[in-house]
């Protein structure tokens, strides 16, 4: 068995890993980085870039439903030619892929070890290498566990037999399929939904306790959960009660919130039920590291370290924020602190931002409604379905809820549905993390006439139930 002694050990080759591999060898350290995979983040190879170019053919092809009300014209029907679609798509997900593998490859190879880690013991792991002649042991001081997450598939979807997918076999179809259940209203259900049902797919979209994707604030949700109603077929609050592979397709059972019972059968299932992280089988048990009741490590959100250990934990696989940009910073956090190891310092945590790329758009920024004490809040809303700008393009549907502190004024968060949300939630995580107060957000230029106007509604909203507020505990004084 070959033998390597190393200051800092990482596992997994994805976007927490690689940044925290660089962390530590820029802080003078030698490091090795072990994948158990194939090189290309989740992001790249099965995640964000594939899921946006699939949502971008979508979009195109759902832009000629506005065309009769601009006053256009279109003579024959559109078709969607889903082998080109899906051709395209592979084309550019694997090209995004080629530019993360460029980036592997050029660490050296004496840093890189493919093949499966598991700790043997706090300071040790064992590697069984695919790359190798003989499975190699690695000594070393301290370590980041960075192995990323799977898709969940829940015992009753398995039914499905070989027509049970997850979104990472979507991108791996030649041509759409005619129909297909999604299973889960979250971030990855709602995006492939939409986009399917747009590129002509028949879907159903099969939920329990309401719509996911994050929100908290019921005006929100429920506005949210109509718009995709009205949109395509959803039951939000389904009870499955058989699902079967016939030679059709699968056949599913089911009872709606209202109790009608309903049987369809779809040519896939796609399970979008969640994702685990991938902690399971690297033998963290034989590092005396405490575990929680799912056995995922128990660490300092601010630090990434597992108890008082030396090893740290960055990514997907600890569970805290599946996002690539949170990812990013968690693997340079856990990378300099492990290079630094035993000394450790908070690393800088951003204000959080979460986009789902549906139509419209969906963002969550800051402290969500119910992270706020109720006593302390106060709320100012705006509806897109008036606003200016979204009405001139045909794009007037949404809700915005942006929420200020009732005694100082500052802005601690929001939640919305609504037109270009993604760059309106950059806009307002700005405004979170430079710690501005409502007045000093309203103070801030507005062009006219662009959709941003409709926040400065939302601003001047809350900023006067401030005024209220404040005049009445004058009076009370």
């Amino acid at each position: 068995m070959k033998n390597i002694q190393i200051d800092v050990a990482v596992l997994g080759a994805g976007t927490a890993g690689l940044a925290a591999y660089r962390a530590a060898k820029a802080a003078g350290k030698t490091a090795v980085i072990i994948e158990s995979g194939v090189y290309g983040t989740t992001c790249a190879r099965v995640g964000c870039m594939p899921s946006k170019l699939l949502i971008a053919a979508a979009e195109a092809a759902h832009s000629v439903d506005r065309f009769e009300a601009f006053g256009l014209r279109l003579d024959g029907a559109i078709r969607v030619d889903s082998a080109a679609v899906m051709g395209r798509v592979k084309r550019e997900r694997d090209r995004f892929v080629g530019l993360v593998v460029e980036g592997v490859e050029k660490i050296p190879q004496s840093d890189r070890l493919m093949g499966h880690a598991a700790f043997s013991g706090l300071h040790t792991l064992l590697v069984n290498s695919d790359d190798q002649l003989q499975n190699v042991e690695i000594s070393f001081k301290t370590a980041v566990i960075a192995t990323g997450s799977s898709p969940q598939v829940f015992p009753l979807l398995r039914e499905a037999g070989d027509r049970l997918i997850i979104n990472d076999d979507v991108f791996d179809w030649d041509v759409l399929p005619d129909s297909v259940a999604v299973f889960g209203p979250g971030v990855i259900g709602l995006e492939l939904g939409q986009a399917l049902h747009r590129l002509g797919v028949k879907i159903h979209l099969f939920g329990r306790g309401g719509i996911g994707a994050g929100l908290s604030d019921p005006s929100v949700k429920t506005y949210a959960e109509q718009t995709f109603k009205n949109e395509f077929s959803i039951d939000f609050d389904a009870q499955v009660s058989h699902i079967a592979r016939t030679e059709a397709g699968v056949l599913i059972h089911w009872k709606n919130a209202e109790g009608v019972l309903s049987s369809q059968t779809f040519d896939y299932v796609l399970a979008a039920t969640g994702r685990t992280p991938n902690v399971h089988d690297i033998g963290i048990d034989r590092t005396g590291i405490t575990l929680d009741n799912k056995g995922i490590p128990v660490f300092d959100r601010e630090t990434l370290q597992c108890g008082s250990s030396g090893i740290f934990i960055a990514g997907d696989a600890n569970a805290l924020v599946p996002l690539l940009h949170e990812a990013a910073d968690e693997g340079k956090i856990a990378g300099t602190n492990a290079a630094s190891f035993p000394k450790i310092n908070k690393g800088l945590r951003r204000t959080p931002i979460a986009v789902v790329f549906t139509d419209p758009q969906i963002a969550i920024i800051g402290q969500r409604l119910s992270d706020i004490d109720p006593h302390v809040r106060l709320v100012g809303e705006v509806s897109f379905e008036d606003q200016g700008r979204s009405r001139v393009m045909l794009r007037n549907k949404g809700i915005l809820r942006v929420y200020a502190h009732a005694h100082t004024g500052r802005f601690l968060g929001a939640e919305m549905m609504g037109p270009d949300a993604e760059h309106l939630a950059h806009l307002l995580a700005w405004a979170h993390q430079a710690g501005m107060t409502v007045a000093t957000m309203l103070d801030m230029p507005f062009y006219h006439p662009v959709i941003e106007e409709g926040l400065r509604t939302a601003l001047r909203d809350v900023a006067a139930k401030l005024t209220a507020r404040s005049a009445v505990e004058q009076v009370a004084a």
